[in-house]
């Protein structure tokens, strides 16, 4: 009996090495596109601006940052894209990962996959994963928004053949995405790759840039459930391999923000590329102090502890923790249950969204809570919303804000912050913060039935004490700004 990990990300990597990497704050992989360029416009493709040139950082400094990776820990770089055969210096960029002694794993759409280059990516044993959804030529080019994609797709995957791929020590995978059109095709070009020693990546959709657009792609959750099943029971009974199915990845699971994380063309860092959360840009500082000081890469190396409602309470969550990506496009949290995972079928109701009533974050009551809701939720900062009422009880009786009231309209902002950050974990309790302000600032004026929007971000921290700087907005102007200066009352730093 086998037991098969096909995950996209960390199939090659021990239990062990992955609870050293968390436990030592170190990489063992790195995800980075080199240009955000594509010769495809997918009509699921993640990236909204797909084919947009961005403001790429320079050879010198992606070398940098992957030489910074190395010195993390990291093992392995997986190139992405936009398209990346399609970046000029490309063969320079894979020789200098693999002359750091790393591996490379490239997804292309086989641009550029000539028999020379085949043997060229062979010879440099890059690991090639090329992106191909259907047997359909029709289908093929309308999934990758451009006539000829099948031809070019097929081209690559003929040369790549050629060169030698796969082999004991060349990898090879084929990227698919598992949607309507296709899903029912799917088992027979799972075997049509099984058959020729190929990795079949078969993933669910995310639900961001085209495929918000696209709905038609879609299939429900219980078909999705229906159909692991169907593929799991193909791959034992055929091909001996044993698994259970779980969602995104058809005969695996996703753990890479317990040790990865991805690098943009121009620099900027986040999770992965689904949860859309910039934590820093390594133009600005080094990887190792983005990583280590990203609350959001914090919570969600702890996510036993911190991830929300059913999925915490899930037989499975061990060793899983369903789309995160899926997760933060759907519900604007990066903690909570995946939507679509059919173990949270029935449990929907389970799973908060943004935005959230601010009386289920923060300790106050009517007429001392002054904001409604918290509307986002972003690296160490948030967004709340509050309209003005005429029982406010700081209103005067010109029916204005009295001054008095910024400071605290600020300080709940960031109490609905950090409890919405414990909403739904099993250790939640609302806490008081002991508050200071400094440098308020008063710029304007706002009265019944004005809407305010609240933004607050934590910028330092000094022992349990963290700095927090706040604005509140009218329209398009700041009207009031000013910094807190907190304590966590349990002795918690919450900055």
């Amino acid at each position: 009996m086998n037991t098969c990990q096909t995950q996209i990300y960390g199939a090659e990597f021990s239990n062990e090495e992955i609870a050293e990497a968390v436990q030592s704050g170190k990489l063992l992989s790195m995800e980075i596109e080199f240009n955000s360029i594509c010769n495809f416009r997918c009509v699921y493709c993640y990236a909204a601006e797909n084919g947009q040139r961005r403001n790429e950082l320079t050879v010198e400094q992606f070398q940098d940052v992957i030489t910074q990776a190395k010195e993390l820990g990291a093992r392995k770089i997986i190139v992405l894209g936009g398209e990346p055969m399609l970046y000029p210096p490309i063969l320079d960029m894979l020789r200098f990962i693999r002359g750091l002694n790393m591996d490379v794993e490239l997804f292309t759409n086989g641009s550029g996959i000539t028999t020379e280059m085949a043997q060229t990516l062979y010879d440099m044993r890059v690991r090639v994963v090329l992106k191909m959804n259907t047997f359909d030529e029709k289908l093929q080019d309308t999934l990758s928004g451009r006539k000829g994609a099948y031809d070019q797709i097929h081209r690559a995957f003929d040369n790549l053949k050629r060169a030698g791929y796969p082999s004991a020590d060349r990898f090879m995978g084929v990227s698919t995405v598992i949607c309507r059109q296709n899903i029912d095709e799917l088992p027979r070009l799972w075997e049509w790759l099984r058959d020729q020693n190929i990795a079949p990546y078969f993933e669910m959709i995310t639900p961001q840039g085209g495929a918000r657009d696209n709905s038609a792609l879609d299939i429900n959750t219980k078909e999705a459930e229906e159909f692991f099943h169907r593929i799991a029971e193909l791959d034992r009974t055929k091909y001996g391999h044993h698994w259970v199915p779980r969602p995104p990845l058809v005969g695996g699971i996703c753990l890479r923000h317990q040790f990865s994380c991805a690098v943009s063309s121009d620099g900027f860092v986040q999770p992965c590329v689904g949860v859309t959360i910039p934590i820093g840009n390594v133009r600005e500082k080094k990887l190792a102090d983005i990583l280590r000081d990203s609350e959001v890469v914090s919570d969600l190396k702890s996510y036993r502890s911190m991830i929300k409602g059913p999925c915490g309470d899930c037989d499975h969550v061990s060793e899983c923790y369903g789309c995160r990506g899926a997760a933060y496009q759907l519900t604007g949290d990066y903690l909570a249950s995946d939507p679509l995972c059919w173990r949270n079928l029935d449990k929907k109701d389970d799973i908060v969204y943004l935005p959230v009533d601010a009386g289920l974050l923060v300790p106050h009551k009517p007429p001392m809570l002054l904001i409604d809701r918290l509307l986002e939720m972003k690296e160490r900062s948030s967004l709340s919303e509050m309209t003005v009422k005429a029982d406010t009880i700081f209103v005067g009786e010109d029916n204005k804000l009295d001054d008095a009231s910024y400071p605290e309209i600020l300080s709940q902002a960031i109490a609905a912050q950090e409890g919405f950050r414990r909403l739904g974990c099993r250790d939640f309790q609302p806490a008081g913060l002991l508050l200071g302000m400094k440098n308020m600032e008063i710029m304007g004026s706002a009265g019944v039935g004005d809407t305010l929007q609240i933004f607050v971000q934590k910028v330092a921290r000094f022992g349990d004490f963290g700095i927090i700087q706040g604005e509140v907005r009218k329209g398009g102007d700041v009207i009031a700004r000013g910094e807190l200066k907190v304590y966590h009352s349990d002795g918690k730093v919450v900055a």
